[in-house]
């Protein structure tokens, strides 16, 4: 990857890692499928709003509806509730870490669909990725215990895993202006949910949410959302579905790094040997390692 697709990936990861944090504090107040489609729902309509702004709509891409309803529930609808309900069960931070397996699951899915050659150093870095997040993270995480933490981790292992998927099919929108893919999939996501939200959970007879709820729910639906998939799509445009999905290391990197900044909260030895793994992960998986040692050994 380029420079500016690094600089792009890490910006990324800031609105991301702070969307765990909004959902905990949503999932307090509020049902999981409700927290997905509010977040979906302000997200489409902030996006809706800026293509208006730039003269279009979707409406000229009708052809590509049905792309983007099957990208919203794969990409958003999926696993944003599966990670809402997930985290009803078990802590952020675990939480961060099944999200953290997405590359496993896209290497190995890019290469069974004969997208990407899965090689030896790729999957090396995708492991010393992981690795490093779990060591970030520390099991301090782990630990717990009741019925449902089993089902909240599988929950959001299988939210890992439909992120995986949505990175490939994403591939088909890369001659579509990023702005564009991003509203289709953000709309078609929040009219997946809207009749399940009303159904299941009849939103509007729900209690009236906190000052705090109501800031989380604005902050992943602008943030997290709307502007984090304008830089999806225009990552995915030019760098490729498993260099995107290196995102997911950076993520817990992001979280710690804002704790500290805006909380105070200590760096500890775990989370600098943690940052170090997944340094050596990233630069495993993207070629640039490999790349800075070949010259050396022909040198010597």
């Amino acid at each position: 990857m380029t420079r500016k697709e690094w600089l792009l990936l890490i910006t990324l990861s800031i609105p991301w890692g702070g969307s765990f944090l909004f959902f905990k504090v949503l999932v307090d107040e509020l049902p999981p499928l409700t927290v997905a489609f509010g977040r979906v729902a302000l997200a489409a309509l902030a996006l809706n709003a800026v293509l208006a702004l730039r003269g279009t709509s979707l409406i000229r891409f009708r052809r590509n509806w049905g792309a983007f309803l099957v990208m919203g529930l794969l990409n958003n609808a999926i696993p944003f509730t599966l990670f809402a309900w997930g985290e009803t069960r078990i802590p952020s931070g675990l939480a961060a870490v099944f999200n953290a397996t997405t590359p496993v699951f896209a290497v190995l899915l890019a290469h069974a669909v004969g997208a990407e050659r899965l090689t030896w150093p790729r999957l090396a870095g995708v492991a010393a990725g992981f690795l490093g997040v779990a060591v970030l993270v520390g099991p301090g995480a782990l630990a717990g215990g009741g019925g449902g933490v089993l089902a909240g981790e599988a929950a959001c292992l299988l939210a890992a895993l439909t992120y995986a998927l949505a990175s490939l099919y994403g591939r088909r929108f890369r001659d579509i202006p990023p702005v564009v893919a991003a509203t289709g999939q953000i709309t078609g996501a929040a009219l997946a949910l809207l009749p399940l939200a009303a159904i299941l959970d009849r939103f509007w007879t729900l209690s009236n949410p906190s000052g705090a709820a109501w800031a989380s729910l604005l902050g992943i639906s602008l943030l997290c959302t709307a502007f984090a998939y304008l830089l999806y799509f225009r990552i995915l445009a030019t760098a490729g579905s498993t260099n995107l999905m290196l995102v997911t290391f950076l993520v817990p990197v992001t979280a710690l790094l804002l704790g500290h900044l805006v909380l105070g909260e200590a760096i500890t030895a775990n989370a600098i040997a943690g940052m170090a793994l997944i340094a050596v992960g990233l630069a495993a998986i993207d070629g640039r390692l490999l790349r800075w040692r070949a010259p050396r050994s022909a040198g010597a």
